[in-house]
């Protein structure tokens, strides 16, 4: 919801750091993977309750996810390897950082933990099954045209979930509740990008004369 918002002032932002390590020889890849590994840290860091550390290891990360982007383009380099790699490392780091809290206090973390690694799938699948559909349709991306996928909007992106990752560093002792909270509005989103998304497909579908009901059987078939 908030990420047309914050593009609009960081991309200049991340554009002008990208120019400096570009003349420094720094591949997208690069940034991608390290700052995958230095994310990967908050993993340990919030099983023992290093909270503060594990903030600087979540920002850290969450810098490095803007600059590859950033990188890509200012190189004219970007690429669908490459847009795979940044989207699942960005996934498995997301549900470590909720296993960190976990681990953290498993008595009274475990289960908001659970519900929202589960709201997490919701998303997930939701917006990458969407962005398979969309490739295969030619639909484009009106609000998020730096997207190497297809991005269906909704309550909870980029934006919103770095805030509840700081929020969580932050008041760990809520996490709780706080993590229940945002599973709800992940739901929420899930829901939202599959209304959206089948509503988008029919619409694809009959525009392009076929018969949508039997594309998503054949579909279906094919990846299972």
């Amino acid at each position: 919801m908030l990420d047309k918002w914050t593009n609009a002032w960081v991309a200049p932002v991340l554009t002008r750091c990208a120019v400096g390590l570009a003349r420094r020889g720094v591949t997208p890849t690069q940034l991608t993977v390290g700052g995958f590994a230095i994310g990967m840290l908050a993993l340990p860091l919030l099983a023992y309750q290093a909270y503060g550390l594990a903030l600087v290891a979540i920002v850290l990360n969450r810098l490095c996810d803007g600059l590859d982007g950033a990188l890509a383009r200012h190189l004219q380099c970007q690429s669908d390897a490459g847009g795979f790699l940044d989207i699942v490392l960005d996934f498995v780091f997301y549900a470590a950082v909720v296993l960190g809290f976990a681990l953290a206090d498993p008595g009274q973390n475990a289960l908001p933990s659970a519900l929202l690694l589960f709201a997490f799938m919701g998303t997930g699948a939701s917006f990458l099954a969407f962005a398979i559909a969309a490739k295969r349709h030619g639909l484009e991306r009106p609000h998020f045209e730096y997207k190497a996928f297809y991005y269906l909007d909704g309550l909870t992106e980029g934006t919103e979930t770095i805030i509840a990752f700081v929020v969580f560093c932050l008041w760990p002792a809520h996490f709780a509740w706080l993590a229940s909270l945002f599973a709800l509005a992940c739901m929420l989103t899930a829901a939202m990008r599959i209304a959206g998304g089948y509503r988008a497909l029919v619409m694809a579908e009959e525009a392009s004369g076929g018969d949508f009901e039997k594309g998503g059987g054949s579909s279906s078939g094919a990846s299972g």
